[in-house]
């Protein structure tokens, strides 16, 4: 995946002063991230099906993860 020019502050960042956040931009097959502070630096990039998988299991209630 080359690195995508169209980045949106994910909805999963907090509050706060607004310079704090992970930004996130896809493609129909991956998902890249990056920090919002230092947006020239390392990109992590997953595919949309483990990004997906990810999000599930930080969002349920600990102990309890999403059957696969």
């Amino acid at each position: 995946m080359s690195t995508p020019d169209t980045w949106r502050k994910s909805s999963y960042s907090g509050g706060g002063d607004g310079n704090n956040c992970v930004e996130i931009a896809t493609t129909t097959t991956h998902v890249a991230v990056r920090d919002s502070k230092a947006p020239a630096r390392a990109t992590l990039t997953f595919p949309r099906a483990a990004f997906t998988r990810f999000l599930s299991v930080m969002t349920e209630p600990e102990g309890n993860p999403p059957p696969r």
